[in-house]
């Protein structure tokens, strides 16, 4: 157990390198550009004030952003996802996969679920020992079931998920207008050192450095938050990307996807004052997501509606008769407006739970 123990803390430890380097590198690059560049080389006072006041606008949100990605705890399940205690003795009791998820599915009946596995079972950690929302996965890092689960990040030491997904893309965001405004004002200054035009000091390599770390981080930068931009407009993670959710009709990479500004606004929220600020502003509880309906084909939907009307909640049929539109989810109901649950979600709800009960 102590070697064990010793291996864990090891790892803990560890696990804290990259934000120090992280840390380091912004803590070098501040001394470098307000005292050697701002103080020692530039001679215009207008222009240093200039680039004192943008420069320390964007480290203020680049370290707040930052500051909050690291250190908001991942959001995991609610308690009702938790097994009962008499279900959860049953089900370490049961050794044949078909019993433990007849004892999943009775458990599921009312919680709002809408995707399962390939193999179309209920999704439960044996980890945590509860049934997992939508969109959420177990975080082998973190060793809890995250929310949302985007990725597990080491340049923050932290899951990214539904409770810090917004800092995480803000915190791309101004990294890279930081690295992008600290390399285009330093930029005729390395090159005047470069050429010699300026004199030999003790800034030329704090400049001349600066300006590659800048370029180097900027460069690395911009595609992971342009790629992180494309998921945001398709309403995916990083998981889902890879491996696409199972609704009622199969697999769909688009499964959650509400078309552009609204997947915009599950992000950031509905009021656009706020979107820019690291202050968690996000829709929904991170249990329950809207979802479009699931594209089928128009002939294959018509045939199986006209010949087979009551087999909608039999039991073959591990999903709701017919998946949540957008006037079904409790957080859409139009354009403007974000609206709370109403008896249709309900219904759907009801259906669900009824075909897993079957």
């Amino acid at each position: 157990m102590a070697p064990s123990h010793v291996l864990k803390c090891c790892q803990k430890v560890l696990a804290w390198v990259p934000v120090v380097f992280i840390a380091l590198v912004v803590a070098w690059s501040y001394y470098a550009y307000v005292v050697e560049l701002c103080v020692f080389t530039i001679s215009s006072t207008a222009e240093k004030v200039v680039y004192l006041v943008v420069f320390h606008l964007s480290f203020v949100m680049f370290v707040w952003s930052y500051w909050k990605t690291i250190f908001t705890s991942p959001a995991s399940p609610s308690n009702e996802f938790c097994l009962s205690k008499a279900d959860k003795e049953q089900y370490e009791k049961e050794e044949r996969p078909e019993s433990q998820q007849e004892i999943l599915r009775r458990a599921a009946k009312d919680l709002p679920i809408y995707t399962t596995t390939a193999s179309r079972a209920i999704r439960y950690c044996d980890r945590c020992q509860l049934i997992k929302p939508d969109r959420c996965h177990h975080c082998s890092a973190c060793d809890i079931c995250v929310l949302k689960m985007d990725h597990h990040c080491p340049w923050v030491n932290n899951c990214v998920g539904f409770s810090n997904y917004k800092f995480f893309l803000l915190f791309l965001m101004y990294s890279l207008l930081y690295c992008l405004f600290v390399a285009a004002t330093v930029l005729q200054y390395f090159i005047k050192f470069w050429t010699n035009e300026l004199p030999d000091t003790h800034a030329k390599f704090h400049v001349l450095f600066l300006f590659f770390v800048a370029a180097m981080f900027f460069i690395s930068i911009l595609s992971l938050f342009s790629y992180h931009c494309w998921l945001v407009g398709k309403n995916r993670s990083t998981i889902e990307t890879f491996r696409a959710p199972t609704f009622r009709n199969g697999p769909d990479k688009n499964g959650f996807s509400l078309g552009c500004g609204k997947n915009l606004r599950e992000v950031f929220g509905d009021e656009k004052k706020y979107w820019l600020l690291p202050i968690f502003t996000s829709l929904g509880d991170g249990c329950n997501f809207p979802t479009r309906l699931v594209i089928m084909d128009p002939e294959q939907l018509t045939v199986s509606s006209q010949n087979e009307p009551a087999k909608s909640s039999g039991a073959s049929q591990p999903f709701p008769p017919r998946p949540l539109s957008e006037s079904q989810n409790r957080l859409l109901a139009s354009d403007g407006q974000w609206v709370e649950s109403g008896p249709e979600e309900e219904n759907v709800k009801s259906g669900f739970c009824n075909t897993f009960c079957a």
